[in-house]
């Protein structure tokens, strides 16, 4: 007697389908699993055979076998615990065998036979839906999992209603979508008083998706400022907003359901390990530069981040994914994020305070911002000095534009960029090639002055290209098609800032 389930083992976001086999022989009696599988996979048989019991269900007096093919694909998490009870259930004809080898199933079993939550259900549904399969998930989540709309889902609170559905006496209804759950209000930009230049910069940064290097005395607003940035930027795409959450479905941090069209942000602690910012650890699960993606990673204190964490940074900074290489695997997770970093002037932040500044100047803040690499720093579009503000200016009442007015701008140019590249999502920062040629081509004056500036800031290519994209979102707030001499020299003063390196 043999009979068929299905489930899926994770590869970054992508999940490959493993037929899950059982076959019961004659023999001595044994439960046993094979096909490579881990410690959680392995102790399936003992939650599976508890909740079977529970059941009033017991297995056969017979050599029991479980195959979980293809035999060389790792196999990790305990959500094989329902698709092999499934298996099993269809081999000993509690369950129809055919409907059963229909069915894409995950979900981790209790030892009552309660069906409890489980990691990745909206890829899993990705798969069903390739393979014209019905997906079988607890039912905590199933609101995440009907997101996909393209596949039947079906969502139980425990194996007996799993056993009701399939024999016909109680039928479960298909769960419906998570509701969308609206971004909470942040800060608003019209609270910070005074930094126009820095506000200009965060929004010129908005706009194109560029990444933003703030430097500073300590007190002079960098962290305020970047926690104004997710206040400035469009909402996340429905196509965005699924992919983005495949990754924190993955990572067990989409709750209820839901799915946000808020752009993530994520602040990781300057303590942050290699396998904590790039994806790793057990089930090389994706890191902070992933679940960034599509949105916000602010670094703040970035000297005091690890050299080789903040080399990690290089790769997807260009290509927009991040590869964690293990010994038997090479994971891919999307990176695509927008990098907005703080650090002060030097160690004890008082460089540029003249009541203040040490005795080592200007050693000390050359020996302090020369812990950020070359390479990485000239991936930074844009880099600006923030002053400490004015006690004067404290007490002013709050004048300034709200950042509403400010994402209307960003939003706008941003429906320009898209437009202009013929993608939903696109933006200057991705301009390269023949596109960039094309859309970031100065003018006479703009290239006369590219040329006096490039030996004076030591531009390499990269650093060149960059300047023109900047210099492209520039027009595009100001309205402008073409690309001007004074577009170019607003470019360009973020790269020249006293703060800035190179």
């Amino acid at each position: 007697m043999i009979a068929s389930a299905y489930s899926v083992a994770f590869e970054g976001v992508e999940a490959r389908l493993v037929e899950v086999q059982c076959a019961i022989q004659g023999g001595a009696a044994a439960f046993m699993l094979v096909g490579m599988a881990d410690k959680a996979v392995s102790e399936s048989r003992e939650r599976v055979r508890s909740a079977l019991q529970s059941l009033s269900i017991a297995l056969p007096n017979r050599r029991i076998t479980i195959n979980l093919a293809p035999a060389d694909l790792p196999k990790e998490g305990s959500h094989f615990d329902l698709p092999i009870a499934l298996a099993l259930l269809a081999a000993i004809d509690i369950l129809p065998r055919d409907e059963v080898a229909r069915v894409l199933a995950l979900g981790e079993l209790s030892l009552d036979g309660r069906l409890l939550p489980v990691v990745g259900a909206l890829p899993a549904a990705l798969a069903a839906a390739e393979e014209e399969c019905t997906l079988l998930c607890p039912s905590a989540s199933g609101a995440e999992a009907a997101w996909v709309g393209a596949t039947e889902v079906i969502a139980a609170a425990s194996l007996a209603e799993v056993v009701r559905h399939f024999t016909g006496q109680a039928v479960l209804t298909p769960p419906r979508p998570g509701e969308i759950r609206p971004g909470a209000a942040g800060p608003d930009l019209r609270e910070v008083r005074g930094q126009e230049r820095a506000k200009r910069a965060l929004e010129i940064a908005a706009a194109g998706r560029h990444h933003l290097l703030m430097t500073g005395t300590p007190g002079s607003g960098k962290s305020m400022l970047a926690a104004r940035l997710p206040g400035l930027l469009p909402g996340l795409s429905p196509a965005e907003a699924l992919e983005t959450s495949m990754i924190h479905s993955l990572a067990g941090l989409l709750t209820g359901g839901g799915i946000s069209r808020s752009r993530p942000f994520r602040t990781p602690h300057h303590t942050a390990s290699m396998a904590a910012m790039s994806g790793g650890g057990r089930g090389a699960k994706p890191g902070e530069i992933s679940l960034a993606h599509n949105g916000v990673l602010f670094l703040d204190e970035l000297p005091e981040f690890s050299r080789q964490v903040l080399e990690v940074l290089r790769q997807p900074i260009e290509t927009g994914e991040v590869t964690v290489a293990r010994a038997n695997a090479h994971i891919r997770y999307p990176s695509r994020f927008q990098l907005v970093a703080a650090a002060n002037p030097c160690r004890c932040g008082y460089l540029t305070d003249p009541s203040r500044a040490c005795a080592r100047v200007p050693v000390c803040g050359a020996e302090y911002l020369g812990r950020i690499s070359g390479p990485l720093m000239d991936r930074i579009d844009l880099r600006i000095e923030i002053p400490p503000v004015a006690f004067t200016d404290l007490d002013l009442p709050a004048n300034g534009e709200s950042s509403a007015v400010v994402a209307a701008r960003v939003q706008a140019a941003r429906d320009v960029q898209a437009d202009r590249l013929g993608a939903e999502g696109q933006t200057n920062a991705d301009l390269a090639g023949e596109s960039l040629e094309r859309f970031a081509s100065p003018d006479a004056g703009g290239r006369a002055l590219i040329g006096l500036l490039a030996d004076r800031m030591g531009l390499s290519a990269r650093g060149y290209h960059r300047l023109l994209r900047v210099a492209r979102s520039i027009a595009d707030l100001e309205g402008s098609d073409a690309l001007r001499r004074n577009h170019i020299a607003e470019a360009a003063s973020y790269r020249l800032s006293p703060g800035a390196i190179g």
